[in-house]
Formats: structure tokens, sequence, C-alpha cells
């Protein structure tokens, strides 16, 4: 197994603050003494190994040792950027288009945060505020071979995708080049430019017949879009339209 190399990541980002570890506990809680030390926009946190890597909703998030790209980017978008539901979909669209370039694999989009391929969970995002700082955690499967047994069913790899291996370092040089590039769509032309691109993107998030986990509550129905602020738009089954906030999306049979 081939150590990543930072430096190629580096010289690709002159200035950049890029920590980068052996083994944390999760990169997200790194990234955040990050913030409270006052760095810039932009800065990263990776790590070889996350003993207690962090998902949505309190779940973890399985990251084996040297086969991933687990990172936390340190932003700190204008509050006119618009609502914070959306930063984590422009997101979700930096890190499939940076999966796309680096292997050709076609990704699509579960909302909110989820990346798939082949119809099976490849990456992942989350967004924490802290003061004026958000800090995204973007973990992505990357030459992964197997997967525990729980996850086998939900998850997969680029390489198991592709059939191929793929270079870390590659992949998060274009990562960090298509958060910076949605970063900046969303603050020179607003929530809906981001809108109208994960609704392009996703297969989720019009038309899709789903089940939606509400706590102890399962909700069934078919999606009908993105309300402004980025929350999902569920037409039940019983005709109510509900307003996902958060919850998770998985498809039903039509």
């Amino acid at each position: 197994m081939k150590p990543f190399d930072v430096e190629l990541v580096r010289a690709a980002f002159p200035g950049r603050r890029i920590v980068w570890l052996d083994r944390t506990t999760s990169t997200m809680t790194e990234a955040a003494r990050l913030v409270a030390e006052g760095c810039p926009s932009g800065s990263v946190v990776g790590a070889e190994e996350q003993t207690a890597g962090q998902g949505r909703l309190g779940r973890s998030w399985h990251s084996e040792r040297g086969t991933g790209v687990y990172v936390s980017v340190v932003l700190r978008p204008p509050l006119e950027a618009g609502p914070p539901p959306v930063l984590t979909l422009a997101l979700g669209l930096a890190t499939a288009e940076a999966i796309t370039r680096t292997t050709a694999a076609v990704c699509d989009l579960r909302w909110p945060n989820d990346v798939l391929v082949g119809g099976r969970k490849c990456a992942g995002i989350l967004v924490q505020l802290l003061e004026s700082a958000v800090v995204a955690g973007i973990g992505i499967n990357v030459n992964q071979t197997r997967f525990p047994p729980e996850l086998e069913p939900l998850a997969t790899s680029l390489r198991l995708a592709t059939g191929r291996e793929h270079s870390r370092e590659t992949l998060l040089i274009e990562l960090l080049a298509t958060v910076d590039s949605y970063s900046r769509l969303l603050i020179e032309e607003g929530a809906e430019a981001i809108l109208r691109l994960f609704t392009q993107a996703s297969s989720y998030v019009r038309d899709r017949r789903v089940a939606v986990e509400q706590g102890d509550r399962l909700l069934s129905g078919v999606t009908e879009g993105l309300d402004p602020s980025g929350f999902l738009i569920l037409r039940q089954d019983d005709g109510t339209r509900t307003l996902i906030v958060a919850g998770g999306v998985r498809p039903l049979p039509e």
C-alpha cells in the first residue's frame, strides 16, 4: 500500500494550509481546531486513517487505512452566499465532478449528501457550522476491495466500480479544485444555480419514489424537487406535500 504523497497536493495549491495526519479520530475534529486558531478559508485536514470518522445523523464513516480520501475543508462563505443546506448540495456536485474527472465513473447524487456509483454509495459529505466558518468533511471510497458485511450491500469504491486502482493524490487535487469552483459559483450566482445543477445531476430530486427515515417514522412517496433553501419536497402516498429537512432517503420500487 503506497503512502499518500501530500507534497504533490501542496505543490498544486502553493500557499494553502494542508495538514496531513497518519491517524486521527476524525478530520472534522482537527479542522475545528484550525477554525479556533483563525485559519484561512480553504485550509485542509486529511488523514490516512480515521478511527471515528463522522457521518450524517450520528453515523460513523468507515475509514480503512490508506485506501480512501478522508478530508475536511474549512470554508468561510459570506452570509449572502445562501442557506447552509445549499452548500452541502454544492459540495456534492464538486465531489461528483472530481470523481468523474479522475475516474470517468458516472455519478448520481442522493439528496442531501451521498454520491453514488452504480447505485451504491462511494462518497459522503458532512457540513458543520462553527462560528463564522463551515467545516466540510468529505469521505471518498477510492481503492477499497471489500467492506464490512453490514456495508457490503450499500457501499462501493471507485476501484470496485471501475475495476482499477486510482491515484488518491490526483483525486484530492481535483476535489479541492472543484470545491473552490462550486464555492465560487454559489457566491457569484447564488443558490439558484446550485439548485438547478443539483436537480439536473440527481435522479432523486424529482419523480423518484423513495422512503425517508424520520426518526422512528418512515415516510414514502414521490419527490417533487427542491425548495429555495435546498430542502427536498415529498408528495406522500396519502397526497400530503411534506418538506424534508433531514433524513435518510432510500429508493423504493416504482
